[in-house]
């Protein structure tokens, strides 16, 4: 038995998220089936770096699966793209080593998150980046995005459902760019928790429209409370874009 690890982009428009769902089409249903078929209606599992939401999309998302069968990894990617469908894409398979795991031996990720700064609506863009009409002092948000750097406990920005205890991480990097009306925000760290990218970027665009101030950051991050914290920003403006190991 040998243990390859992928890396998969996906367009998540159509997926109901990566996780397997009753009745629903989702990235790891997808991937398994594909799977399954090259195996001869063998079950294959897929482990992935993690889940994404619905509409979330991915460049680089990381995940591994064990096979008994003799292929080598650069014919792997050529088999499954050939059975997937236009919205799922293998990049890369590599051959790994036994104890290689997707999720628990990522050291960290990026995501990014795409804002179209527009009156106007772009048909191109409507599933790739979030539409926001209003001015925005993306000067206050560069202020208010450094007090999200290092390491905080980030309670209040993450989803009530969040099954984990432990709510601490660490962002190493936040990044800002602007060409024509796209705005790009990128965010490095260790981990990231249940919707944490979503709400970091609705609560900078509440900094961006003057109705929190950049110094309210640190004080939400006290509170450990989600109320404090802004609106948790559309799922199809994000994107996993890499995993790091």
């Amino acid at each position: 038995m040998q243990r390859f690890k992928g890396i998969i982009a996906y367009d998540g428009t159509h997926f109901s998220g990566y996780q397997v769902q009753p009745k629903k089409r989702t990235v790891q249903a997808v991937l398994e089936a594909v799977l399954t078929k090259i195996h001869k209606g063998h079950d294959v599992k897929v482990t992935a770096s993690g889940r994404t939401d619905a509409g979330v999309h991915a460049r680089g998302q990381s995940i591994h699966f064990d096979s008994p069968l003799s292929i080598p990894p650069e014919k792997w990617e050529v088999a499954m793209n050939s059975l997937l469908p236009d919205d799922l894409s293998v990049l890369s398979v590599e051959a790994a080593s036994p104890s290689f795991h997707a999720r628990f031996d990522a050291a960290g990720k990026e995501y990014r998150y795409q804002l179209l700064l527009s009156g106007k609506r772009d048909p191109f863009l409507r599933h790739y980046a979030y539409q926001y009409r209003y001015p925005l002092d993306i000067d206050a948000m560069k202020r208010a995005s450094v007090y999200f750097l290092g390491t905080h406990d980030f309670t209040s920005f993450c989803s009530a459902k969040t099954e984990v205890e432990d709510k601490v991480r660490t962002i190493e990097k936040i990044d800002f760019s602007l060409e024509g009306d796209l705005l790009t925000l990128s965010f490095v760290g260790n981990g990231f928790l249940y919707n944490m990218v979503r709400i970091l970027v609705g609560t900078l665009l509440e900094v961006g429209a003057g109705e929190l101030a950049p110094l309210d950051i640190p004080v939400i991050l006290e509170k450990k409370d989600r109320r404090f914290a802004g609106k948790t920003a559309p799922a199809h403006g994000l994107y996993l874009w890499q995993v790091f190991y």
